[in-house]
């Protein structure tokens, strides 16, 4: 990619990369990008992780600016954790289908109709329903934070019902499941999946728990992005076949260059359509502009990231 973008119509282009350090220098900018956004963009971050990576390093960088290269819930994030601290999202627009899925208000009434349930919440959801909730948790950290619950209590998981469902499985323990998903993890196809393993019948299949759960009962592995990108490294298979964005497949190759990583397929068998088009919207230009001109900042209102920050202080504790 010309990583060169000509802002001024016949004046010179600019060099996107080398403003992007520069500014990052000038603002005493950090820059956050998660797995899923294009190699361009994790190339050029200080920090690439999954969601409970980044919580950590938002809630840890001495940065005076955040610049996250993500989806809007994961920068509400960074402001929750460092309100001193400016955070710029590359593109606003960049949402999540599963935070749609959870209107604050339509959860707010939820809990209230099951008041003996602890509200434990998917932290890919707004900063309005993380203050709603009891508990944030991490594909990478529930199970570690279930463990803890005591046995009697009465659990509600939202927003995510595959990740709920795979949770509840793995832990024996029932959960009421509020009815969202993620567009990504939906499109696999299983018939799809089972030609491509037909194609590398000693390929193992790695998906994240966001995936249905004909998908899940097909993989080898099932865990959070961080989880996936330990077994590109740790498993010995020179092949493997990855249920989840395929934007991880960059890291993947970064930790094994010897092995060949295939994304699963979606319904017309092309593994394009599990792109995350929220992801996608953030791009180098997009990023060099918010170190420029430090917008669009991310703000969250002060009592809604009071009670949030409790929910995901309990995470970051437990987990």
């Amino acid at each position: 990619m010309d990583a060169r973008l000509n802002l001024l119509g016949s004046a010179p282009a600019v060099d996107v990369k080398g403003e992007i350090r520069r500014l990052k220098q000038e603002r005493n900018a950090v820059i956050l990008a998660h797995y899923y956004q294009a190699p361009e963009i994790q190339d050029i971050a200080d920090f690439v992780g999954d969601s409970l990576d980044l919580s950590r390093k938002a809630a840890a960088t001495e940065a005076d600016v955040i610049a996250f290269c993500g989806v809007k819930f994961m920068a509400e994030v960074a402001k929750i954790l460092s309100p001193q601290k400016t955070v710029v999202l590359p593109d606003l627009k960049a949402g999540c289908s599963l935070e749609d899925s959870a209107p604050p208000a339509e959860f707010a009434k939820f809990r209230r109709a099951h008041p003996d349930h602890l509200a434990l919440t998917y932290i890919n959801c707004s900063a309005a329903v993380k203050a709603e909730s009891d508990i944030i948790v991490t594909s990478s950290s529930a199970e570690r934070i279930i463990a803890q619950i005591p046995a009697d209590q009465k659990i509600l998981f939202a927003p995510d019902k595959h990740l709920g469902a795979w949770l509840s499985r793995r832990t024996g323990r029932e959960m009421l499941l509020w009815d969202g998903s993620c567009i990504v993890h939906e499109r696999f196809s299983v018939t799809e999946l089972l030609k491509l393993k037909a194609q590398y019948p000693d390929a193992p299949v790695l998906a994240h728990p966001e995936c249905p759960a004909a998908i899940l009962d097909l993989a080898d592995y099932v865990g959070a992005t961080s989880g996936i990108l330990r077994q590109a490294s740790e498993r010995a298979d020179p092949v493997m076949l990855v249920a989840t964005e395929p934007h991880i497949i960059h890291q993947m190759q970064k930790a094994a260059p010897g092995k060949l990583f295939i994304g699963a397929p979606g319904a017309d068998g092309n593994c394009g359509c599990n792109m995350c088009p929220y992801m996608a919207l953030n791009t180098l230009e997009k990023l060099y502009l918010c170190l420029r001109d430090l917008t669009p900042v991310v703000e969250v209102p002060e009592d809604v990231r009071v009670a949030a920050k409790a929910s995901l202080d309990r995470m970051l504790a437990m987990a």
